[in-house]
C-alpha cells in the first residue's frame, strides 16, 4: 500500500493509515468500580487530510444519532478517505443504559459542562475527558441530537453562522434549516468552536427510536461535509433546494398554549402553514370551551409537542419565518407532492425523493450551488 498519511493516536491507540480501529474507551468508573466506556470508531485514510468528529447521546436517550453513527462508522472504505473520521458512538454513557437525557445521578446535563473541569462535578469530568482525549484533537465536528421527549423536531442544523468556518460546515451539511446562534455556554459545539474547532449541531426526530429515513438523510449529511472538505474527493456537496438561516429572535418563536386542555392537531400534512391559519385547538373534556391557535405569520413547523395535553405555558410547537421567496418554493413542492407524509411520517424530510434527482439541474434556478449562498 502507497499512503502520503501518517498514523494517527486517538484515545491512547496508535491507527495506521488505511486501518479501521473500534475500542472501547474508559472515561470513569461506577459507584461499583466498573468502568463506564465510551464506544469508539476510527477510520484512518490511505492519503493525509483533517480529522472529522462525529459524536452522538450527550443526551443518553437521544438515539437517532447512535444509530446514525453505527452505520457511518462502517460506511466509507479507508482506501477513498483523505484524512481521519472519529466517531464517539455514546457519549453520555450511564444515561444511555437509563435511557435518560441526563446523566443518572443528580440529573447532570452533560451537554452543559464542556469544555469541562478535571477537579469539577462528574459531569464535569466526564467532558474534559472527552474534550481534552477527543474533541481537541479534531479539525471540526458534529454533534447529533434529537428532540426531547414528548416532542419531535425537523431536521435541521444549529450553528453560530457568525464564525465563517461554522458558517461553512453548517452550509456544508445540506439542510434547509439553520437555526443561527452561539449555543448555550457549556454545550459541546460552543466550547469546540470556541477551541477553533469549528462545530454544529444537527438536531433530527424524536428521542427513544430509530427513524430509517431521518438516519439516511443525516448519513447523506455526513457525506457531503466529507466531500465539502475533501476528506471524500469528488463526493457532492448537498444543496437542499432551499435553505433558511434564522439568525434573528423576530424569525422564530415557541408557540404556547394560553390555557390547558386537551390538543388537536390542525397543521400539515406540510410544514408550512399560512399567517393566519390553524395550527392547534385545545379544548376541555366537554368541548364547551375550545381555543384555536393560529400561525401568526408565514411560516414552518420546525419543532412540535408530541403529547396532546397541555398546561398553560406548555410549548405546542417551535415555528420559523419564511419570506415569500422560500414559501414559493415550498408550495411548489407541496404541489408535486413532496410533503404528503411529512407529518404523519414523523417528520421525514424529503430531500431523497427529490432533490436528490433535481438539485443539480435545477442550482441555477434556485440560486446557485451551495458553496455560493452566503
Amino acid at each position: 500500500m502507497i499512503t502520503d498519511a501518517q498514523p494517527v493516536e486517538v484515545g491512547g491507540r496508535l491507527v495506521e493509515p488505511g486501518e479501521r480501529r473500534q475500542f472501547r474507551y474508559e472515561l470513569s468508573e461506577t459507584y461499583n468500580g466498573d468502568a463506564v466506556e465510551v464506544p469508539v470508531s476510527v477510520i484512518t485514510g490511505e492519503h493525509d487530510g483533517p480529522t472529522v468528529l462525529v459524536t452522538a447521546a450527550v443526551h443518553g436517550d437521544e438515539m437517532n444519532g447512535v444509530k446514525i453513527l453505527q452505520q457511518a462508522a462502517s460506511r466509507y472504505d479507508p482506501a477513498d478517505l483523505h484524512g481521519t473520521l472519529v466517531c464517539l458512538h455514546v457519549l453520555n454513557v450511564p444515561g444511555f443504559l437509563a435511557q435518560q437525557r441526563y446523566l443518572p445521578f443528580y440529573d447532570e446535563d452533560l451537554n452543559r459542562a464542556f469544555p469541562g473541569n478535571p477537579s469539577g462535578k462528574t459531569s464535569s469530568r466526564f467532558a474534559d475527558e472527552l474534550f481534552t482525549t477527543f474533541i481537541r484533537e479534531c479539525d471540526l465536528g458534529i454533534d447529533f441530537h434529537t428532540s426531547t421527549r414528548h416532542r419531535t423536531t425537523m431536521p435541521h442544523v444549529r450553528a453560530d453562522v457568525s464564525d465563517p468556518a461554522v458558517e461553512r460546515l453548517a452550509r456544508a451539511f445540506g439542510m434547509s434549516v439553520i437555526l443561527a446562534g452561539a449555543g448555550s455556554e457549556g454545550t459541546l459545539r460552543t466550547a469546540a468552536s470556541a477551541a477553533g474547532i469549528p462545530t454544529i449541531t444537527v438536531e433530527t426526530g424524536r428521542a427513544h427510536r430509530f427513524q430509517t429515513d431521518l438516519v439516511e438523510r443525516a448519513l447523506r449529511g455526513i457525506d457531503s461535509v466529507l466531500g465539502e472538505y475533501g476528506v471524500l474527493p469528488g463526493e457532492p456537496v448537498v444543496w437542499p433546494g432551499w435553505t433558511r438561516v434564522v439568525a434573528e429572535p423576530t424569525e422564530k418563536t415557541w408557540i404556547r398554549a394560553d390555557r390547558g386542555g386537551l390538543i388537536d392537531v390542525e397543521w400539515g400534512p406540510s410544514p408550512l402553514v399560512e399567517e393566519g391559519d390553524l395550527l392547534f385547538t385545545l379544548s376541555d373534556h366537554f368541548e364547551e370551551e375550545v381555543t384555536e391557535v393560529r400561525a401568526p405569520f408565514t411560516g414552518i413547523v420546525v419543532g412540535v409537542l408530541e403529547c396532546p395535553l397541555a398546561y398553560p405555558g406548555h410549548p405546542l410547537c417551535h415555528f420559523v419565518r419564511v419570506d415569500e421567496e422560500t414559501a414559493d418554493i415550498i408550495r411548489g413542492d407541496i404541489e408535486r407532492g413532496v410533503f404528503d407524509v411529512y407529518r404523519e411520517g414523523g417528520f421525514q424530510w424529503p430531500e431523497p425523493r427529490w432533490y436528490a434527482k433535481h438539485e443539480r439541474e435545477s442550482d441555477s434556478e434556485r440560486g446557485g450551488r451551495n458553496d455560493e449562498r452566503k
